[in-house]
Formats: C-alpha cells, structure tokens, sequence
C-alpha cells in the first residue's frame, strides 16, 4: 500500500494526503505524492552545542545562549533565543555580546558534544551503513533498499528515528528528504527547529526558482555579487538560462549551477567521507620553546595535511592546533575562517596565529587538525581571486610536480613565513 502521509507524533500512516492525523487528531503531518519514493535525507541538529547545554542546564531554557570562546574567541554555536538578536556561528564574540549583552557564555565542552554525536548518529546507523557526516551534528543519509529490512518507506523510518532521538538524548533534530543531498540539506533547513521537510521531484523546481542565488551551495557573498551583476538574482533566473551560457561564463562551475537550479545533484552519499576531521602531529627528539623552531615543524605538517586534503577532495574552515607541554598536557587551539581553506600556507597562517597566545614554554608536540572537513567542490567556486585561490593553483602545481618528480622535486622557501 502506498503511503503518502504520516503523523510525526503516533506514527501512524496513511495512503492518501490529510492535514491532521485521523488517529491522534495531531496537525503535525507530513503529507506529499511522493513520500514513499523519496530516499536521500538529511539530518540535522538543532542549534546543537546550545541544545545540549540547555538541556544539562534547564534553568537556561528561555535565556539566550552562546557557546564559544572567550571574548577575542568567536560563536560555536548560538541558541534560537539568541539568534533573534542576530548571533549567528563564526561570530567574533564581542560582536554577539554587543548584539545580545545579556547572553550566557558558555565555553565549550567537545567530549560532551561527541558522546551526544555519537548517540544520534549511532541511532541513524541502525537504519544503513550509508550515511555521510558533514560535522558532528548533520549528516546525509540514503536509505535506499531498506524498506523490508526496517519495516517502512524511509519517510516512516526518519519519523520514528527522529522521535527516538528525541526521547533518549533530550534533543531534537530536523530532516529532510527529497531525491538528491542537495535537495535534502535544503529541505532540512525550510522548518526548524524540530522540522520534517520533504521536497519532490515534482516541485523542486518551484520551490527553487524564488530564493536567492546565494541559497545554493559553493555561492558565497563575492561569487552571489557576481551572478547578480550578470542578471542572475533568483536560482529561477539560473533556471532559465541556456547551459552553454552558463558554462562559457563560469567554466564547469556553470554546468553545476545549472544542475543545482534544476534541483538535480549527482553525488551519491559516499560513507568514505564520513570523517569529521583529519590532522597530522609530530613529536620532538628535544623540547622546543621558540616560534621559530615551533613554527620550523609545523610547516611540514601543514603541507602533508593539505596535500592529503587535495587528494581527498575535501576543505575546510575550522582549522586546530594542538600542543603538548612537557607535563604532557595537551593545548588545543581552534579558529573559524572566513572560507574553507587547503593549503599549506593557509593552515599554515591559522596555526602561527594560534600558537603566538601559547608561547614562552617548552613544547614536546605540535600538530595541526581540519575539523569539520566538507567537500571541496561545496566551497566556494574558484571564479575570482583571492588569497586562497592563488595558493591553491600554486599548490597544485606543486602536487603535479612532486607527483612526476618525487616529494624533493619542489621545497618551499621559507619566504612562506612572511606571509601575514
């Protein structure tokens, strides 16, 4: 029997589209032709370091609150409550205090958000080993197949995983499910908190073609200016447009846009890039105290980080750097940049930065970590230039050389050092 409604609350299904549940009477129904065709979701949850702070705190439950750093730190995460003052994540943090003075600071506490990650996402692993994560807190899934296996259409199974979340870890999650990744995010983010989306194949389109360019993944502030200069304001207007004008202005990131303002997307959720991170370290033979010397070994690193992150096809903007005294305590680090980054001399530029606070004592370790790594084709197009870009062509080039020549063919000066 077809399905295409489902009570969010008692789970119930029906064959035909209804408003309110026949069963509990709850409006809180998902309803649409083709809900029981749909099997790509995407989960993600809800204002997640500030939920799991609330929800070990109740006493914050109505206040404003900011997980982050200390006041040259920047947001990790903002509460709902707080966001209606206009603080958003990667804030510098004595901007959302000037936005919202009243706000509770609470630093954060990354074990706790781990454990917490991993009850969620273990809870979607029951369902299929083909799930994609993109940080700690969202992650596509597809669930193609499972129908017999965990009794339902995936709608109903994203239902039921949804409501159990919320019921052993005190959190809530929104989803979204739709035929492609791209569509799926998108419809994640059309109801929260606590939302269930569903975009078809059927209405994609018009539900795309009033929201702004900006809305499509890879289209910052600087290339969303650009496509609006060239008379592109709306995903509609790149919609209409013919391909090969597209591809002639924006080279193959053109074909993409005209893909995405399609609603189609391509790319399979690939469970090997279920990775949340990734980092290189390296122990001395002797402590280390200076910048100089500190600075001597983290530049290897960072270009064996970056090249791995070329390979991998991967990028991103929270960047860590982790120091170990000579008591064995470990330091960490972490800085939110303005864009997703893969270079050396990028990560390069964020590790000396953070490490200038630490000096003045002996070091046995340093190492250096990309944590929320994303697909590098979801960061912004390389169509104009900019610091980055013109590392990453020179970066590359250099991949190619050592590629044919060997690792010695190329060695960076240490002019790179100069670089501010």
């Amino acid at each position: 029997m077809a399905i295409q409604a489902i009570c969010r609350d008692c789970e119930t299904t029906q064959p035909t589209p209804v408003t309110r549940c026949p069963a509990c009477s709850s409006r809180r129904v998902i309803a649409n032709g083709e809900l029981d065709q749909l099997t790509i979701a995407h989960l993600d949850c809800d204002a997640f370091y500030a939920s799991v702070e609330k929800r070990d705190r109740p006493e914050l439950r109505d206040k404003p609150v900011i997980v982050g750093g200390g006041k040259r730190g920047v947001v990790s995460t903002a509460c709902y409550v707080a966001r209606q003052y206009g603080v958003g994540s990667a804030m510098p943090m004595f901007k959302a205090l000037k936005a919202c003075p009243d706000a509770v600071i609470i630093k954060p506490d990354f074990s706790k958000y781990v454990f917490e990650s991993g009850r969620i996402l273990g809870a979607l692993a029951q369902l299929t080993p083909l799930i994609q994560t993109l940080s700690l807190d969202e992650a596509w899934v597809d669930l193609s197949g499972t129908e017999r296996l965990n009794g339902g259409p995936p709608a109903l199974q994203l239902v039921r995983v949804q409501n159990r979340i919320e019921r052993e870890t005190g959190l809530t999650v929104s989803i979204g499910l739709a035929p492609n990744r791209f569509l799926a995010k998108m419809a994640s983010e059309m109801d929260k908190p606590r939302g269930f989306s569903v975009i078809d194949r059927a209405g994609a389109q018009a539900l795309l073609a009033p929201r702004p360019v900006t809305a499509l993944p890879g289209v910052g502030p600087v290339f969303g200016k650009a496509l609006r200069s060239d008379g592109f304001n709306t995903i509609g207007d790149l919609a209409r447009a013919e391909v090969r004008d597209l591809v002639k202005k924006y080279g193959e990131s053109g074909l993409r846009l005209h893909d995405l303002a399609h609603g189609r997307d391509a790319r399979r959720v690939n469970p090997d890039h279920d990775r949340k991170g990734m980092s290189a370290e390296n122990t001395f033979n002797e402590d280390l105290t200076t910048a100089e010397a500190l600075e001597a070994e983290l530049w290897p690193l960072c270009e064996k980080l970056a090249s791995k992150a070329r390979r991998d096809g991967v990028a991103s903007r929270v960047i860590v750097l982790k120091l170990r005294r000579t008591d064995f305590k470990i330091v960490t680090r972490r800085i939110s940049l303005p864009e997703p980054v893969q270079t050396a001399r990028a990560l390069f530029a964020a590790g000396r930065d953070l490490m200038k606070p630490e000096l003045g004592r002996p070091y046995r370790l340093i190492g250096i970590g990309m944590a929320e790594i994303v697909d590098a084709e979801d960061a912004a197009p390389a169509l104009f230039e900019t610091p980055e870009t013109r590392r990453l062509k020179t970066e590359t080039a250099i991949d190619k050389l050592r590629d044919r020549f060997g690792q010695g063919a190329v060695v960076a000066g240490r002019a790179l050092r100069s670089e501010k």
